[in-house]
């Protein structure tokens, strides 16, 4: 739903972000620390596994789809765009009949990758430590 600004030409969804929200102002606290930044980035459900698999190989979205059986098409095409405008997802559209689109890890997730799998270790020993399977 769309509706015009008053006062104004300005023509807004319903869904925009109002400038001064508090929603806005902690957006914008979080640019400030650089750890809250890259955690924002990489933060949510679907990310990390996304950025899991594609460390592997270059997935097309129907390959990524039957990795994650959970994730919903709609969530899953929300979480490539949020990467891929974040920089850390690569995605390659082909000129060909059907149109191939893959995706792949962009240089900024690689150099990503090993502070990732150092997590990641860290949350396996963590997990066994606490008995947590």
């Amino acid at each position: 739903m769309q509706r015009q600004l008053y006062g104004t030409d300005k023509i807004v969804s319903m869904a925009d972000k109002k400038e001064y929200s508090t929603f806005s102002f902690n957006e914008k606290s979080i640019i400030e620390c650089d750890l809250s930044y890259a955690i924002n980035k990489i933060g949510g459900r679907w990310k990390l596994q996304i950025l899991d698999k594609l460390e592997k190989k270059k997935f097309r979205f129907s390959e990524l789809k039957r990795e994650l059986p959970l994730i919903t098409e709609r969530m899953l095409t929300m979480q490539l765009r949020a990467l891929e405008m974040d920089g850390l997802v690569k995605r390659s559209v082909y000129a060909e009949v059907p149109p191939r689109v893959e995706y792949e890890l962009s240089t900024a997730a690689l150099e990503l990758l090993p502070l990732l799998n150092k997590i990641s270790a860290w949350g396996g020993k963590h997990r066994t430590l606490r008995g947590e399977n």
